[in-house]
């Protein structure tokens, strides 16, 4: 037992490991799973087969349609010129001197709006880069301020967030996407607010020291993957006034908001109880359809706007498509090493030490998700590895309890999107290099922002909660 405890430890050491010097996920976590099963004794076959393609299937199976209409919907934001509007109309509000609000408001927009969080990253970079430019400000803390407003409080605190990380914990807790809306609100308002601090005074801290946009410290080591434009699309329509950009963001919110509270809720789902359909029940999939009609709605209203430009559109469909797959089978993957993990003898010891801390359900929830997705280097990854091996079991506990489920699938998500961010996550290797800044660079911003502010925002949360039941 010892053995197979320590092939579980020595896999996700080799993950991180494999993750941080650049391997793709899609290569290093089947590589991880072997690790692990052949110090558990368990058959590598018979594993990968019957145990790890079916993990990594039943994920593509659930979350495809998100990540693909997502993809999709990014891409024609940024073909049709809505994306660099929003920044530039943003920007006119704020004022140039305002980059670093403008840049973090913008990019929260436009994820709050349903667009794949990869693809903001794309789209914001050659905007940021050009409104730290007139301001003057350092560029290595563009990446911390992309980073604040895609990776944290419109990714995982804010309800009704189209986002993946917010859809996982319904599909286990039987709960929606406006879940925990007051607790999420206030969580949200305290990573913007602090995250929006600390980048305030690293901004007049380096100031202070001479540093600025064009500043030797603060140059690039190489070219943005955005720069040569064969990473991010270029516009080749232009909106017709300031109010058509955010109409489609609009309709994700309202679409998914109408679904979620009037219009699934009045409509006869018994059919779903048959065996044909799974046997499921409303709850296990409002959540992922309403998201989903919220997208494909504004997809649609993108369309009819833009009809006249059918061929750009077309491109920008197939644009999308090839960019949702990566980033599906990169979470995919992960999720299938988690599933040979808790398949193996060791992991029950784990799992009965996890349960046996003497912790409530609400704590057991948020330090389970926060270790596995730090370990893997993924919100979504880490949520779905432990909610696919103790949600069932957590959900009971809540509920024997007396625990709000909408209140642990807020604070589940929000503690997904903390140690989710430590050096060896895909996502900031990604937005580094989109941004051509080495860890050195501009790590140290990324880590507060959506690593140290928010570990600390769910840890207040979950403790006022637990004090005020």
């Amino acid at each position: 037992m010892l053995l197979g405890i320590f092939g579980i430890i020595l896999s996700l050491v080799l993950l991180i490991t494999l993750a941080y010097r650049g391997m793709p996920v899609i290569i290093a976590a089947p590589i991880c799973s072997v690790v692990c099963v052949v110090f558990s004794g368990a058959p590598i076959l018979a594993s990968y087969t019957e145990v790890y393609m079916p993990a990594l299937a039943g994920f593509v199976g659930d979350f495809f349609p998100v990540f693909l209409t997502g993809a999709i919907f990014g891409i024609l934001m940024t073909v049709t010129g809505y994306a660099e509007a929003i920044a530039r109309i943003v920007t006119g509000w704020i004022g140039s001197k305002g980059a670093i609000p403008a840049t973090v408001i913008t990019s929260a927009l436009m994820t709050y709006g349903g667009i794949s969080l990869f693809v903001v990253a794309f789209v914001m970079y050659p905007l940021a880069r050009e409104m730290f430019r007139v301001a003057n400000i350092p560029r290595r803390l563009i990446p911390g301020t992309i980073a604040l407003g895609i990776f944290t409080f419109t990714m995982t605190a804010l309800p009704g967030s189209p986002q993946v990380q917010n859809i996982i914990p319904a599909q286990h807790f039987a709960t929606g996407s406006f879940a925990g809306a007051g607790v999420g609100i206030t969580g949200a308002v305290l990573i913007l607010g602090i995250g929006l601090l600390w980048l305030e005074y690293r901004r007049r801290s380096l100031k202070a020291k001479g540093e600025y946009f064009d500043s030797k410290e603060s140059e690039k080591v190489s070219g943005g993957m955005a720069d040569d434009g064969a990473s991010a699309p270029v516009a080749v329509l232009a909106p017709p006034n300031n109010v058509v950009p955010f109409l489609p963001l609009a309709t994700v919110f309202a679409v998914n908001f109408a679904c979620t509270l009037f219009i699934f809720p009045r409509l006869d789902w018994s059919y779903l109880e048959e065996d044909t359909f799974g046997g499921i029940g409303l709850d296990d999939r409002a959540g992922l359809w309403a998201v989903l009609l919220g997208i494909v709605a504004a997809i649609g209203l993108v369309i009819v706007l833009n009809f006249r430009h059918r061929q750009e559109l077309k491109t920008g469909f197939y644009e999308g498509a090839k960019r949702s797959l990566l980033p599906i089978f990169s979470t995919a993957s992960e999720i299938g090493y988690g599933a040979v993990v808790a398949s193996v003898a060791a992991f029950a010891v784990i799992r009965d030490s996890i349960f046996g801390m003497g912790a409530n359900a609400l704590v057991t929830s948020v330090v389970t998700v926060s270790i596995t997705a730090g370990l893997t280097g993924s919100s979504s990854g880490g949520m779905t590895i432990a909610l696919n091996a103790l949600g069932g079991d957590l959900r009971a506990m809540a509920e024997d309890e007396g625990t709000s489920l909408e209140i642990m699938h807020r604070l589940t998500a929000m503690a997904a999107g903390g140690l989710d961010t430590l050096p060896h996550s895909g996502a900031v290797i990604t937005l580094l290099i989109v941004c051509g800044l080495t860890h050195r660079q501009g790590y140290k911003d990324i880590g507060m922002v959506t690593l140290a502010i928010p570990t600390t925002v769910v840890a207040l949360l979950v403790a006022g909660v637990t004090l005020l039941g």
